[in-house]
C-alpha cells in the first residue's frame, strides 16, 4: 500500500534571491581584500639592513641546576654553592625579568631537600616558571 504525501506550499516558495546576494557580497568581499594585500606587495622599499641585531622574538636558554647524589648543584657543569645559585638567578631574572625559565634536574637517588631548596631560590629571586624533574639514568 503506497503513502500518498502532500506537497506543501513551503517548499515550492523557497527563495534563493537572498542566497545569491550572500554569494556575491563574499565576493566582493575577497576581491576587495585581496586587492590591498596585493598593493602592500607592490610597494618599492629600500630597508636599511643590521649586522648585529637579534630576532626580537628570540627566547632565552633556559637555565637548567643539576642537583646530584650528594644533593651539591651544579650550572653550566660548575659545582656551585646555593649562595652562587641564588645570584646566579637573579641575573638571569634581571636580564629576562618576564621570560626566564628555570628546570631542576634531579638524580634519582638524591634527596628531596635540595630540590626544594632550588625551587625556593627561584621564587625567592621572582621565577615563576619552572620544572623540576628526576634524571632516570
Amino acid at each position: 500500500m503506497a503513502v500518498k504525501i502532500k506537497r506543501t506550499s513551503a517548499v515550492g516558495s523557497l527563495s534563493i534571491t537572498p542566497l545569491i546576494d550572500v554569494v556575491f557580497l563574499l565576493l566582493i568581499f575577497f576581491l576587495v581584500s585581496s586587492r590591498f594585500s596585493e598593493e602592500e606587495r607592490e610597494l618599492d622599499l629600500n630597508l636599511p639592513s643590521v649586522s648585529e641585531a637579534l630576532p626580537a622574538s628570540a627566547q632565552p636558554a633556559e637555565m637548567v641546576i643539576n642537583v646530584d647524589e650528594q644533593g651539591r648543584y651544579y650550572i653550566d657543569g660548575a659545582f656551585r654553592q646555593p649562595e652562587q645559585v641564588e645570584q646566579i638567578l637573579s641575573r638571569a631574572k634581571a636580564n629576562n625579568p618576564l621570560t626566564q625559565t628555570v628546570v631542576i634536574r634531579a638524580d634519582r637517588k638524591s634527596e628531596w631537600e635540595p630540590v626544594a631548596i632550588a625551587i625556593g631560590i627561584c621564587k625567592k629571586v621572582g621565577i615563576h616558571d619552572f620544572t623540576a624533574t628526576i634524571d632516570e639514568n
